[in-house]
């Protein structure tokens, strides 16, 4: 596949092209609807809150954390942790992130099941994708396949970590429009606006999904032509 010329600029797309357009598509998205106010005036802290107070999931606190775009949660803690112009912004973005952040945290009360392994991942996932690369070059220097194999291995594992992450993602992402229009924060007109916001932030891990398949791919092969 990456013999070629034409799948070599396959797999150049897919590692430079692909994330930097998913990046730039969320930048935008967030750009724009950053500046809509939505309807009911909450501002991302008070959406997160009253999702959260809903569903009866009052011991989860939320945080307000530096950064742009670093919201998320954290299941060690139960803290829903939201960027500062997410916690005070009273925007269509900051409601659907915020929202999408909770959407994990109802996931994990839940017990969710890819989010359970997911989590139970982490740590191997971790450690493949530190030691992979390192296996994987010093295996190619010193002619030693074993040692690729082994690199290979480890990246499967992290490989698998972001293909799982997929459906936890998305999966958020449809509690957070449901727990939105059921709760009244969002009305119908504004349905579709919240929808970008969420699926622009997506294609961030199917970027990083798309890419990640397409490095092991090319080990894998390159192990294959070796052996």
């Amino acid at each position: 596949m990456f013999s070629s010329f034409g799948g070599y600029l396959i797999y150049l797309a897919l590692i430079l092209i692909i994330p930097i357009w998913a990046q730039s598509k969320v930048k935008s998205t967030y750009r724009k609807y950053s500046k809509k106010p939505i309807s009911s005036m909450m501002t991302g802290a008070q959406v997160a809150r009253k999702i959260l107070d809903d569903n009866g999931l009052y011991n989860v606190n939320i945080e307000e954390t530096r950064g742009t775009l670093s919201d998320h949660y954290d299941p060690r803690k139960k803290v829903v942790r939201l960027s500062s112009d997410i916690f005070h912004g009273h925007s269509m973005a900051s409601s659907a992130i915020a929202a999408h952040e909770v959407g994990h945290a109802i996931q994990d009360e839940q017990g969710y099941a890819f989010l359970r392994f997911r989590t139970s991942l982490a740590p191997a996932a971790n450690l493949g994708s530190n030691m992979s690369f390192i296996l994987i070059l010093a295996g190619i220097i010193m002619g030693a396949m074993n040692l690729v194999l082994f690199g290979i291995i480890f990246m499967s594992v992290a490989v698998l970590f972001q293909l799982v992450t997929l459906p936890v993602e998305f999966d958020a992402s449809n509690r957070a429009m449901g727990q939105m229009v059921s709760a009244g924060i969002i009305r119908n007109n504004e349905e579709r606006e919240t929808k970008k916001v969420l699926n622009a932030a997506a294609m961030t891990y199917v970027a990083a999904a798309l890419v990640a398949v397409a490095e092991l791919l090319r080990f894998i092969l390159m192990f294959v032509n070796n052996d």
